[in-house]
């Protein structure tokens, strides 16, 4: 009786520990599903749609102050008043493509938010999902990165950044858009 009591209590747990491994996939999957199917209801349950702004916001300010850096040389001024600018045209951008509409979009197309480009429209057509390449590692006991490459543009991948909000729980929650090639 006491084995059957030990056999149950570590089934029980291997079960929890594999259902706590698998979670983020499960989630990740319902993402990706519900952007190609325009599921607006089920992007609202699978994404943190105010932690994804702030992600966004904050990977945009570091790469417009990369390439402002890089193209105003050593004209400080110049650089001063684009380091001034650069926040509040990403805000304004970002509150634009940070929609159900706008993550199912990237999600779609596998291509990375450029606030430059308008905000694709909710009926456009998705890539092909043979020519999105997906991947998944985690990033931490809390972070899980979905990593979606379009065969097209190999080294220009789009990379969510999903956390957990529970034991079994997880939602998207940001992006990295300069990825560290080793992970």
């Amino acid at each position: 009786m006491k084995k059957i009591a030990i056999g149950l209590v570590a089934a029980v747990l291997g079960l929890a520990l594999v259902a706590c491994f698998i979670s983020p996939f499960v989630a990740a999957q319902r993402l990706i599903r519900a952007a190609r199917m325009g599921d607006v209801a089920g992007l609202e349950q699978t994404v943190d749609f105010p932690a994804f702004r702030a992600s966004l916001k904050a990977e945009l300010n570091a790469r417009a102050a990369m390439e402002i850096r890089d193209r105003t040389g050593e004209n400080r001024a110049l650089a001063a008043l684009g380091m001034m600018l650069a926040p509040s045209l990403v805000e304004g951008a970002v509150d634009g493509l940070v929609t159900p509409e706008g993550v199912a979009a990237m999600v779609r197309s596998g291509d990375k938010p450029r606030p430059e480009k308008p905000v694709p429209s909710a009926d456009t057509p998705a890539t092909p999902k043979e020519r999105i390449h997906q991947s998944w590692a985690y990033r931490g006991v809390n972070r899980f990165a979905v990593t979606l490459t379009r065969d097209d543009r190999p080294d220009d991948p789009l990379v969510l950044i999903m956390e957990r909000r529970g034991p079994l729980s997880w939602k998207l929650a940001g992006v990295d858009l300069t990825p560290d090639p080793m992970g």
